[in-house]
């Protein structure tokens, strides 16, 4: 899962003014970066033209997918991924980055704020960047479901796995002193049942 691109753009003027921008290209040859980061620029000035105020969208292209989240006050948010990047993560992330963004770089400024100048204006946005990453990272939901999942995983051994070396569950039922004669017939009641099906 790799992210290529993180931008922030101002809606509404021709052409689009792209406050800031962060790329991630180096799983490219060196030659062909600045065309893709023309590539990239151009796609994020397009959708950030063409999407309505209030969507969210997911847009693919080629091997590329641009998740883009387009908010009432005219502010865009653009990642750009490769196709197995989740989209849970990718907006979880943008609504972040759109929020801090408007605290850190009031609406008034915007006119006068470059992507060439992120550095200066918005360094976090590179850092963010790099963190997106980790999908898990990105999104604290992803990150809490992966550990939910490792630790079923590790619950989910079956009672075949815990039986040692030529062992069967019913000699263990029949030699255990920790059940009852009822509990023992209740689990060859059960048994047998079961085996029908």
């Amino acid at each position: 899962m790799k992210v290529f691109t993180l931008a922030i753009a101002q809606q509404g003027g021709k052409p689009i003014n792209v406050l800031a921008s962060a790329f991630e290209l180096s799983t490219f040859g060196y030659f062909q970066r600045g065309s893709i980061e023309e590539f990239m620029n151009f796609f994020v000035a397009t959708v950030t033209e063409r999407t309505a105020a209030g969507v969210r969208q997911t847009i693919e292209e080629n091997n590329f997918v641009g998740h883009v989240m387009a908010r009432n006050d005219g502010l865009t948010g653009v990642m750009v991924t490769d196709a197995e990047y989740p989209t849970r993560a990718a907006f979880s992330l943008l609504n972040r980055v759109l929020d801090e963004f408007c605290q850190k770089c009031p609406r008034t400024t915007w006119s006068q704020l470059k992507a060439a100048n992120t550095a200066t204006h918005y360094p976090e946005l590179k850092a963010h960047l790099v963190t997106a990453q980790d999908p898990k990272a990105a999104d604290p939901f992803m990150r809490v479901q992966a550990e939910i999942n490792d630790t079923k995983a590790v619950l989910h051994k079956t009672m075949e796995d815990l039986l040692q070396r030529g062992e069967r569950l019913d000699e263990l039922v029949n030699r255990s002193d920790a059940l009852s004669t009822q509990s023992k017939m209740f689990y060859k009641t059960a048994k047998k049942t079961n085996s029908c099906c």
